[in-house]
């Protein structure tokens, strides 16, 4: 259903009683305040539920004793869910014919720049949008002056010129790897066919036909007030974009105009963009499935619609359900990223089936739990760290750097007390321990170094039969195991493949995912149901 701008705007503040809007704030505020009130992050949130003609709002921090340090004048840093406007105005320039996705990436960026190919094949706008261009997680060579404000000395030139030293390893298209370094091309690109800046043109070509009069870029609107960003326990920097970069995640915005982002993609604002944003939805790729820069995630039967964000000091978390007419959106003044993000709170604000979690609260950790920690490790790809237990507390030393304080929650995970780092333990099915090491969005897995492990076993055919099936793990979620060439291999719901070590009895691995899967068994002797333990939680599924 659509309705003209004016009349939705009478009809979201009028056309339910005054205590039916106030029964729905309260019972969002409980909810939110069941995960949030005592968590260790000291965030503050702003979150709205949307659902027909009634918005739910409220405004919470961790501390409820403290004075509220957000409002509805406050614009947060929303990081990737700004990859969602790009696409949407990406979607607009095609819908006016100025392009098609299947153009390549090199046709709308400047002559002579030297985008790679692979064996002929090149990158395609409908790769960028659903994060199969092959390109790297960001540009090669970036090395900020001040990791607090990683982009604010990369501009468009740099840019453009760093993409001569990229050498794709598959065709596009063929593999996923979410790359801020495409998105930020594809910003920049879609600025330069637009023939305007990025900020004028997401002001008229998104912010004011949909009346989010608080967005912006560089430019502030004198009624709004910058919210401060956080890590927990501490306030950081605002991120910094070059203008014609930051579709890649440098919009801020208030709740208010979130909300009405969200009613436009529902169809319940007329505008002139309401059919790009139509056009961002529909799906592009399958594994894992994608419309334009949206994740397409399978919810009790149904589709969704869902981006995450994440700047040094924000996070942000964005769903469409076009079938139940509802929308999410969670604002925070503090990153959630190395806790894993907003989606446990959001997905059950979007779906009840999905579950909500609690607070993080601060716990001694179990001396055991030091000193079995403590050891030299591998981080895959990256340094050497060496964890150190003394006076009861776990100390984290990267090669070359000064040694870490690490704080413990009752989520069993340990974190940096003054930086944005978290580590969570992983007991193997042998005893020993490895662990993920989470830092800026990045996951990863450590491999003791300082223990000699014997290599995994061939399993024959017929003990790989005795885990193969499905075994969904929540609504719309499976995990399909099947055997082959000696390993167990699995593959999520959407998602690609990835091969299982056998480490003991009915327990297999995946440590470059920081993955551990346990098969139980029933009386008589056969698999039941598993159990897949990654980043500090467990998901439990029956056989199928």
């Amino acid at each position: 259903m659509r309705l003209a701008l004016a009349l939705f705007a009478t009809l979201s503040t009028t056309a339910l009683p005054g205590p039916a809007l106030a029964s729905a704030d309260a019972t969002l505020a409980r909810v939110v305040a069941q995960r949030l009130q005592g968590d260790r992050t000291g965030a503050c949130l702003a979150v709205a539920v949307v659902e027909r003609g009634q918005v739910a709002r409220t405004y919470q921090c961790a501390d409820d004793r403290a004075p509220l340090r957000i409002g509805a004048d406050s614009a947060f840093e929303i990081g990737s869910v700004s990859k969602t406007m790009t696409a949407a105005l990406l979607a607009d320039l095609i819908r006016d014919g100025k392009g098609s996705l299947e153009d390549p990436l090199s046709a709308w960026l400047p002559a002579g720049t030297k985008v790679p190919a692979y064996e002929g094949q090149p990158i395609l706008l409908r790769h960028v949008v659903t994060h199969t261009s092959g390109l790297p997680a960001l540009p090669p060579g970036l090395a900020p002056s001040d990791p607090d404000d990683p982009y604010a000395g990369l501009d468009a030139a740099a840019l453009l010129a760093s993409l001569g030293e990229v050498r794709l390893a598959a065709v596009p298209g063929s593999g996923f790897e979410y790359s801020n370094y495409a998105s930020m091309l594809l910003s920049y690109a879609v600025a330069r066919r637009a023939g305007s800046d990025l900020e004028t043109l997401l002001s008229r070509r998104l912010f004011a036909p949909l009346g989010m009069t608080g967005a912006y870029i560089e430019a502030k609107p004198a009624q709004v007030r910058a919210a401060v960003g956080h890590r927990p326990g501490a306030a950081v920097p605002a991120w910094r974009f070059a203008t014609d970069l930051a579709g890649v995640g440098g919009v801020r915005a208030t709740l208010q105009d979130m909300v009405r982002y969200v009613q436009a993609q529902l169809g319940w604002i007329e505008a002139p963009v309401a059919p790009a944003l139509a056009m961002t939805h529909a799906p592009l790729s399958a594994e894992p499935a994608m419309g334009m820069n949206w994740m397409r995630v399978p919810v009790n039967g149904r589709t969704a619609l869902m981006h995450e964000g994440g700047t040094g000091g924000f996070s942000s978390f964005v769903a469409l359900d076009p079938e139940r007419q509802r929308g999410v959106v969670i604002l925070s003044d503090t990153s959630w990223t190395a806790i894993g993000g907003l989606g446990s709170l959001g997905l059950h604000l979007v779906d009840p089936a999905f579950p909500l979690g609690k607070p993080r609260r601060e716990v001694a950790p179990a001396p055991a739990l030091l000193q079995a920690l403590a050891g030299e490790y591998q981080l895959q790809g990256a340094m050497k760290v060496a964890l150190r237990a003394r006076d009861g507390q776990l100390y984290v030393q990267p090669d070359g750097q000064a040694e870490l304080a690490m704080g413990h929650d009752d989520a069993g995970e340990f974190h940096a007390l003054q930086a944005d780092v978290v580590l969570r333990p992983q007991r193997r099915a042998d005893g020993s321990y490895g662990f993920v090491w989470s830092q800026m969005g990045a996951e990863i897995p450590a491999v003791r170094v300082d223990l000699q492990r014997a290599p995994p076993p061939v399993l024959s055919a017929q003990a790989l039969a005795a885990y193969a099936g499905t075994y969904p793990l929540m609504p719309g979620f499976a995990l399909e195991v099947r055997g082959r060439d000696g390993r167990l291999h699995a593959q999520a719901s959407g998602q690609g493949e990835f091969a299982l070590d056998a480490v003991a009895a009915d327990a297999f691995e995946a440590p470059a995912y920081g993955i551990e899967i346990r098969f139980l068994r029933g009386a008589d002797g056969g698999v039941r149901s598993l159990e897949l333990h990654q980043a500090g939680q467990v998901l439990r599924g029956t056989r199928q």
